[in-house]
C-alpha cells in the first residue's frame, strides 16, 4: 500500500489526528510512521496494545506521561566525550522521572491483577539508575540551572562572589551619596555592563572620573564608567566568576560521563516511553471517535455495525451496517448523486486501514474486520491536465494498475465504475471489470449509476446489490445503506413532486425501454418485500419476547411448586413424628400404670378388666393409618423375543433375546447377557405416536420413560437440553432414581452435566456409578 491510497481514503488525516494526542515527540514520531500491517499476528498484537491502553484510561482516567523527552542526540554526544549543557541534563533527569512515575503507576495494576501483558512488558523494561538520578537531581535544578549543591567548591565560590559584590556595591553607593558626584550622574544607580559594576556619568564630566568606559547611551550623552576606585574590586569579582564557570564545566563533564555510562539503559527507557506514549495516543483517538476494538480475521470477512465516517460531524453522520465476505464477495451500490455512496465506500476502506494499523474503528462493539495484503481504491475525479488524461482515462490507468496486483487477499473499492464514457460501453466495461475482480477472489465494493448493473447481482454468484436510500417525500437522501436492494430511479417521482404535469411524465415512461421498466418494477417489489420482512422481524421479535417471558413465568411457577412440595413433605414428617412421640408417651404411661397396679394388688397378673382397659388405651394411642389404595392386579404379560423390558430388581433396561426356560428369559443388559425370572421382568410398551401441530408434548405419568439416558457423542449444549427433558419425564413418571451415561472422554461433558444436576431443584443427590453400574462414566441421580 502506498501513500496515494492513504490520501484517497483519508488515512493520512487519521494519522494527523493521532499525532496530536501524543504527549511527547517520541510518541508523535511513532504516530506519524504508523501504517497498516498485512501480518495477521502483528495486527492482533497492535489491537491488543490499543485495547490495554484504553483499559488503563477507563480504570484510572489518566496516565502520567509528562516529562518524556527525546534525549537520543544527547546520549550520542555524551558517548563521544562531549559535554551536555544543564538544559540537556535536565531533560535526561526528566526522562528518568517519567520512567519512575510510570513504574509506580503500573504497579497499581499489577497489585490489582489487571491483565495488561503488553504494556506491563514495556514497564518491566524501564530502569531508573539511582546513582545517576541522585547526581542529576543534586546538581541540576528544574529550570536547567546548576545548583550550589553540585559541589562544595561551587558553593564556596558563589558565596565569595556574593560577598565581594556586596563590597563593590557599598563602595559605589558611598560615591553616589556624595553631593558633588550626584550632579555629574545621569541617574543615581549602579548598573552592570560586560559583567562589571558601573555608574551612568554625563558626557561632560568624563574627565572627572578615572577608570574604564564600558558603554554609552543611544544619544551619547551618558557614559557607563567603571571608576578607578573600584577597578581592582571588579577585577577580583571577574576572577571569581571565571573560577565559577570552570567549576561548572567540570561538574557538567562529570555528569555527562555518568550519562554515557548508562547510555544503554537510557536508550531502552526512551524506546519504552515512546511505545507507551504511542499506545496511549491510540487509546485517546479511539475515545475521541467513540471507537471500539474490532475482531480481526484472515478470511476476508468484514462485518461493521453502525459504522461512521470519523470526519463527518456526529450530528450529521449516518451510521450504517455493512457485511461482505461471508455469503458474497462483491457488493454493487447504486443510488442518486450526493446520496452517500462514496462516503459508504470510504467508510469501509478507512475502517479497514485503521483496524490493520491497530487503531480502534468508529463502529459498535462486535464489529469484525479482515486483514488484507492489499487495499486498492479508485475514487474521485482524478483528471490530469499535465498528462492530458481525461477522467475516464485517469480511472482506467488506476484500474489497470489495480488488476495487475489483485488477488484473493485484496480489498478493492471502485467509485463510479465505468463512468466518463458512452453509457453502453461503460456499463459493459464495468461488468467485465467486476467479473474479473470477483473471479480472482478479491473483496470488491463498487458504486455505479448504470441501470444495467442494478440486475448484476441477480445473475452472478458471490455478488450482492445495495443502494443508498432516497426520501421522495422530502426530495433528499437519507444516507442509509440498504444491503440486498438495488437503487431505484426516482426521476419521475421527484418531477411529479416538483410539479411536472402527469401527461409529460406518462409520455416519458412510454419512452424508456422494457428492460428498464422490468428492472424498476423488480426494485419496487424488492423494497416492498424488504419493508414487509422488517415488519415481520419486529413481530417475530415481539413473539420471542413474549415466549421468553412465558418461559420465565413457568420456571418461576415450577420453582414455587417444588418449594411447596418440600414444605408439605417436611410438615408431614413433623406431624408424623409428633404422633409417634405422643403414642410412645401414652404407651409409657400405660405400662407405668400396669406396674403400679401389680404392686398394689401383689399379684403376678392384672385382672381381666384392667387388661381390657389397657388394651383400649393402647388402641386409642395408635395413630390412624392412611387409607390404603388397593393395588391393581398385575395382568399376565405376554413377553416376546425382541421386546424392550425393564429388570425390576436391577432397575435396568434391556432386550429379550430368547426364552431360557419356562419361567426364565435371556435378557441383553448393555454389554451383558443374563437369565432373569419372568416375575422380575416388566415389559415396556411402545408409546403411541400422535401428531400435534404447534403443540409441545410431554410424557405422562404412565408413559414408558427409560431409567437411563445415554449422552455419549453428544455436543455439550445438546446434551444439557436432553438432560433437562429427561429429568422432566422422569419426574412426571415418579422415578426415584435415574442413570445418565456421559462416558469418560475429556471430562468436559461429565463435569458440565454434574454441575447442571447439582443446581437442579428436583435433584436430591448424585453419585458416580458403582461396580457393575459404569463407574465414573455414569452418574446416578436420586430424585
Amino acid at each position: 500500500m502506498n501513500a496515494k491510497i492513504f490520501r484517497t481514503l483519508e488515512f493520512d488525516k487519521v494519522i494527523e489526528q493521532l499525532a496530536k494526542y501524543a504527549s511527547s515527540s517520541l510518541g508523535a514520531d511513532r504516530c506519524k510512521q504508523l501504517v497498516p500491517m498485512s501480518d495477521f499476528e502483528s495486527v492482533l498484537t497492535a489491537q491488543q496494545e490499543t485495547d490495554e491502553a484504553a483499559k488503563m484510561y477507563r480504570l484510572k482516567g489518566h496516565v502520567p506521561l509528562g516529562g518524556i523527552c527525546d534525549i537520543r542526540a544527547h546520549l550520542k554526544r555524551s558517548e563521544i566525550g562531549g559535554m551536555l549543557n544543564p538544559h540537556e541534563l535536565m531533560e535526561v533527569a526528566n526522562v528518568l522521572r517519567s520512567a519512575s512515575n510510570l513504574i509506580k503507576f503500573f504497579g497499581g495494576f499489577e497489585e490489582n491483577e489487571v491483565e495488561l501483558p503488553i504494556l506491563l512488558a514495556y514497564k518491566n523494561c524501564l530502569e531508573v539508575p539511582k546513582t545517576l538520578v541522585n547526581s542529576l537531581i543534586t546538581a541540576i535544578g528544574e529550570n536547567g540551572e546548576v545548583l550550589d549543591s553540585a559541589s562544595e567548591t561551587l558553593r564556596q565560590l558563589r558565596h565569595k562572589l556574593q560577598s565581594d559584590e556586596v563590597r563593590v556595591r557599598e563602595k559605589l553607593d558611598s560615591m553616589l551619596r556624595s553631593s558633588s558626584v550626584q550632579k555629574m550622574l545621569s541617574d543615581a544607580i549602579v548598573t552592570i555592563r560586560n559583567d562589571r559594576l558601573v555608574i551612568p556619568v554625563k558626557q561632560e564630566y568624563r574627565a572627572r572620573f578615572g577608570g574604564n568606559i564600558h558603554d554609552q547611551s543611544a544619544s551619547g550623552q551618558t557614559l557607563f564608567i567603571e571608576p578607578q576606585a573600584i577597578l581592582q574590586l571588579n577585577n577580583a569579582l571577574q576572577e571569581v566568576r571565571i573560577k565559577i564557570q570552570a567549576e561548572i564545566e567540570k561538574i557538567l563533564y562529570q555528569l555527562s560521563a555518568l550519562v554515557a555510562e548508562h547510555k544503554e539503559i537510557l536508550q531502552l527507557n526512551v524506546e519504552m516511553l515512546g511505545k507507551i506514549d504511542f499506545a496511549c495516543a491510540k487509546a485517546k483517538l479511539g475515545k475521541a471517535i467513540k471507537g471500539s476494538m474490532p475482531k480481526m480475521n484472515d478470511q476476508g470477512i468484514i462485518r461493521l455495525k453502525k459504522a461512521r465516517h470519523p470526519f463527518i460531524a456526529e450530528s450529521e453522520v449516518v451510521a450504517n451496517d455493512f457485511v461482505i465476505g461471508e455469503n458474497y464477495t462483491t457488493i454493487v451500490i447504486t443510488g442518486p448523486n450526493t446520496g452517500g455512496k462514496t462516503v459508504a465506500l470510504k467508510t469501509v476502506g478507512l475502517c479497514t486501514l485503521m483496524a490493520m494499523a491497530g487503531l480502534q474503528i468508529p463502529a459498535m462493539d462486535e464489529s469484525e474486520v479482515a486483514v488484507f495484503d492489499h487495499v486498492f481504491a479508485d475514487i474521485g475525479d482524478e483528471q490530469s491536465i499535465e498528462q492530458s488524461l481525461s477522467t475516464f482515462s485517469s480511472h482506467m490507468v488506476n484500474i489497470i494498475g489495480i488488476l495487475d496486483q489483485l488477488d484473493h487477499k485484496s480489498l478493492v473499492l471502485y467509485d463510479e465504475l465505468g463512468a466518463g464514457t458512452d453509457p453502453g460501453e461503460g456499463a459493459a466495461l464495468a461488468i467485465a471489470i467486476l467479473d474479473e475482480s470477483t473471479n480472482r477472489g478479491a473483496r470488491v465494493i463498487a458504486t455505479t449509476h448504470y441501470p444495467e448493473l442494478k440486475a448484476y447481482g441477480y445473475n452472478r454468484e458471490n455478488v450482492m446489490n445495495a443502494s443508498v436510500e432516497f426520501n421522495v417525500e422530502t426530495l433528499s437522501p437519507t444516507f442509509k445503506l440498504l444491503i440486498g436492494v438495488p437503487g431505484k430511479s426516482n426521476a419521475f417521482e421527484i418531477s411529479r413532486k416538483l410539479g411536472l404535469s402527469e401527461r409529460l411524465i406518462e409520455n416519458a415512461k412510454r419512452m424508456i425501454g422494457t428492460d428498464t421498466n422490468t428492472v424498476e418494477n423488480m426494485i419496487v417489489a424488492l423494497e416492498k418485500a424488504r419493508k414487509q420482512a422488517e415488519a415481520e422481524e419486529l413481530e417475530a421479535n415481539r413473539y420471542l419476547l413474549d415466549a421468553e417471558k412465558l418461559k420465565a413465568d413457568l420456571q418461576l411457577e415450577l420453582t414455587k411448586y417444588y418449594d411447596q412440595k418440600e414444605k408439605y413433605f417436611e410438615t408431614a414428617k413433623t406431624e408424623a413424628t409428633n404422633i409417634v412421640e405422643k403414642a410412645k408417651r401414652e404407651t409409657d404411661e400405660i405400662i407405668k400404670e400396669l406396674r403400679k397396679s401389680q404392686l398394689q394388688q401383689a399379684t403376678a397378673t392384672a385382672t381381666e378388666q384392667e387388661i381390657s382397659q389397657a388394651r383400649k388405651k393402647l388402641e386409642a394411642a395408635k395413630p390412624n393409618p392412611l387409607p390404603s389404595v388397593p393395588k391393581p392386579q398385575k395382568k399376565k404379560q405376554k413377553i416376546l423375543i425382541g421386546d424392550d423390558v425393564r429388570v425390576i430388581s436391577l432397575n435396568q433396561k434391556g432386550i429379550i433375546l430368547e426364552q431360557a426356560s419356562e419361567d426364565e428369559w435371556l435378557v441383553q443388559l448393555g454389554i451383558m447377557k443374563m437369565k432373569v425370572a419372568e416375575k422380575d421382568i416388566e415389559k415396556l410398551q411402545a408409546a403411541k405416536k400422535v401428531e400435534f401441530r404447534h403443540v409441545t408434548t410431554v410424557k405422562g405419568k404412565d408413559a414408558p420413560v427409560t431409567f437411563e439416558l445415554d449422552l455419549r457423542g453428544e455436543r455439550y449444549e445438546d446434551a444439557l437440553i436432553r438432560v433437562e427433558k429427561f429429568l422432566d419425564d422422569a419426574l412426571l413418571a415418579n422415578y426415584p432414581r435415574i442413570s445418565i451415561i456421559h462416558g469418560h472422554g475429556t471430562g468436559v461433558l461429565r463435569q458440565g452435566v454434574r454441575k447442571y444436576l447439582q443446581k437442579h431443584r428436583a435433584v436430591k443427590n448424585i453419585r458416580f456409578g458403582g461396580q457393575g453400574e459404569g463407574g465414573m462414566g455414569v452418574t446416578i441421580v436420586e430424585l
